[in-house]
Parts: structure tokens; sequence; C-alpha cells
């Protein structure tokens, strides 16, 4: 078993009490409805723009491989975009529960 060195361990103490001092002034301070709908707007929009970003990046190296420009790219960036509306739908149904409870 390896040892820890003591700068990592302060490192680490020191870290963990400002983790703690910012919870204990984020649960004073409420969120407005204003960053609440940015924060999700933007996470939305970039959910939706990385799958399709991906998709037709992994399409695009694919039809330079098999030289089939550009089936594979339209193929990929359907897919990326499938999967950006699948995490979208994770996120979406992960708040719902949250205000639920």
């Amino acid at each position: 078993m390896t040892k820890i060195p003591d700068d990592i361990k302060e490192l680490d103490k020191r870290i963990n009490g400002l983790k703690a001092k910012e919870a204990v002034f984020r649960k004073h301070k409420k969120e407005t409805e204003f960053s609440y709908a940015s924060k999700t707007g933007f996470r939305v929009g970039s959910e939706l723009l990385s799958g399709v970003l991906v998709g037709t990046a992994i399409g695009y190296f694919l039809d330079t491989l098999f030289d089939t420009k550009p089936w594979l790219m339209v193929v990929f960036l359907f897919l990326g975009g499938a999967a950006g509306i699948l995490n979208v739908y994770r996120f979406v149904q992960n708040e719902a529960e949250k205000n639920k409870e």
C-alpha cells in the first residue's frame, strides 16, 4: 500500500473545508428562477449540440477511413441527434423527479 504524502493530505483537508463553507453559503442563498432557467437551457442546448457534433465527427472520420462520403456522416449525424435527445429526456425526467419530492 502506498503512503500519501503529508502535503497532499493537507491539501485534501483544505479542499474539504472550503467545500463545507461553500455548502453552508449556498444553503442560505436561494437560486432565482432566472438562474435556474438559464442553467437548464444551457444544459439542454449543450446536450443537443454535443450529440450532433460528436456524431458528425465520428461519421466524418469513418467516411474518410472507408471512403464512403457522405453516407456514414449522415447516419452518425442522426444517431448523435438521437443520443442528444435521449440525454435531454433523461435530464428532464431527473428534474421532474427532483421537483416531485
